[in-house]
């Protein structure tokens, strides 16, 4: 199994060699698992008993998509799987490869076929191919030439075509949890062989819980950068190296946040953020806002998302929502960052703090459904405008009741085309300044009442 990808996608080492790495090579990567028993994490997808590990313990797996973030394991289950189930391991890097390696693999598959022995092509960032690569490799998984397991850390439902994608099962992996995290970390620091064990270590319990913290989820940063903060720290009389949480901080330095500004973080933030404003959450409001633009999110695609919430979510019961939203778009853009996170910080707040209202929404969609069903209803001919001596003659203008001239403006007069006379499509909540609005357009239906029947 020479030649595949190592512990979570660095150098190529294979489980059986981990413990013979070099010693330069970093810690995530000698401390790579080598059976499943050593495999942290995960256990929805691959715990025992479920179907996916019970199909690798059969020796029988599918063609699979491992979709996760970074340092979550994806390659490592790869080289696992295919280990178990004593397939030859065959790994391409999607940013580097192409059809003709591709072909490359295929012909060695076939070759093992022929000794019936299978091949697990594993393509890492397999949604960086584009769709002549994908199709590539279509045909050989159909007539299962080859297993494929590919990784991606992008929503394969976009990134990876839906023939392919028809043909094999994704597998939803996750950041490593807290417990998994440290388990990892207190294995590595207490392994000698592969770990950390023989270096005399000492570290704090308050820089692992931070490490675990930092890190995101993300196995190889936490291992990575503990070995950084082992190596920095100054041995004591005794040799032994003693690990702070302040050397933890200085060996992550600014640790990334996870991010995408064209993935999925990218989606779910702003849904959460959104979802977090629309329920009048202020404090995750500003939480969701904090964590896109600290992360390099465009503070202008956030501000356009307030603007869009403000007449969707908040609308005419506070109708100032829109101006405070729009304000804050121009003021982000002509402030420009670090300093836009103010006013886009005081919309998010004001929003959230707003009572709530979709009734905007709710009239748009109710009339453009009648727009559909209706099509191309005439307008009353009372309501055109007569600008022409041709459209007087033809009765354009005739009959029509000039509001102003009325009782509190207020005239009694078909305003919709004849087949969709007394639709309502507007109904305005009892929330915030809406309530006035409902009780003023309540008291002009009741004023044509009495002006109709005489009353």
């Amino acid at each position: 199994m020479a030649g595949q990808p190592s512990l979570f996608g660095a150098d190529p080492v294979s489980p059986t060699q981990a413990s013979g790495a070099a010693a330069h090579a970093p810690l995530a990567t000698r401390m790579r698992p080598r059976t499943f028993d050593e495999f942290v994490g995960q256990h929805r997808a691959i715990g025992a008993g479920t179907v996916l590990r019970r199909a690798v313990e059969a020796g029988e797996v599918p063609s699979l998509i491992l979709w996760g973030p970074p340092g979550s394991g994806k390659t490592t289950l790869a080289v696992l799987i295919a280990g178990a189930t004593n397939a030859t391991f065959e790994a391409v890097s999607a940013t580097s490869a192409g059809v003709a390696d591709l072909r490359k693999v295929v012909e060695r598959a076939q070759e093992r076929l022929r000794t019936g022995r299978r091949t697990v092509l594993f393509i890492d960032e397999i949604h960086r191919f584009n769709k002549g690569q994908q199709d590539a490799v279509l045909p050989h998984v159909e007539n299962a030439t080859v297993t494929l397991l590919g990784a991606t850390t992008e929503n394969p439902s976009f990134e990876v075509n839906a023939a392919l994608l028809s043909r094999s099962r994704v597998i939803r992996l996750e950041a490593l949890e807290p417990d998994d995290l440290r388990s990892l970390i207190e294995r590595a620091i207490s392994d000698a062989e592969r770990g950390l064990g023989a270096h005399h270590v000492s570290v704090d319990a308050d820089a692992i819980d931070r490490l675990v913290t930092l890190c995101g989820g993300d196995a190889r940063i936490a291992l990575n950068s503990l070995e950084l903060a082992v190596q920095a720290a100054v041995p004591d009389a005794a040799g032994q190296a003693h690990v702070t949480a302040g050397d933890v901080e200085g060996a992550l330095q600014n640790p990334a946040l996870l991010y995408d500004r064209a993935g999925d973080q990218h989606y779910w933030l702003i849904s959460a953020f959104i979802k977090s404003i629309r329920g009048s959450d202020p404090d995750a409001a500003v939480y969701w806002l904090a964590r896109m633009l600290e992360a390099g999110e465009d503070p202008l695609f956030v501000a356009r998302r307030m603007v869009i919430l403000a007449a969707e979510d908040v609308g005419l019961a506070d109708p100032h929502a829109l101006s405070v939203a729009v304000a804050a778009q121009q003021a982000a853009h002509f402030i420009g960052m670090p300093e836009g996170f103010l006013p886009l910080t005081e919309a998010a707040l004001y929003l959230a703090a707003a009572p709530k209202s979709n009734s905007v929404l709710r009239a748009y969609v109710a009339a453009s459904g009648d727009v559909a069903e209706t099509l191309h209803q005439p307008v009353p001919l009372h309501l055109r405008n007569a600008v022409t001596g041709l459209g007087r003659a033809l009765g354009y203008g005739s009959g029509y009741r000039y509001a102003h001239d009325h009782e509190g403006g207020v005239v009694e007069q078909q305003h919709l085309p004849e087949s969709l006379a007394g639709r309502r499509y507007y109904d305005p909540s009892t929330h915030g300044a809406e309530r006035e609005v409902a009780e003023r357009l309540e008291s002009n239906r009741e004023a044509l009442q009495r002006r109709t029947t005489g009353s």
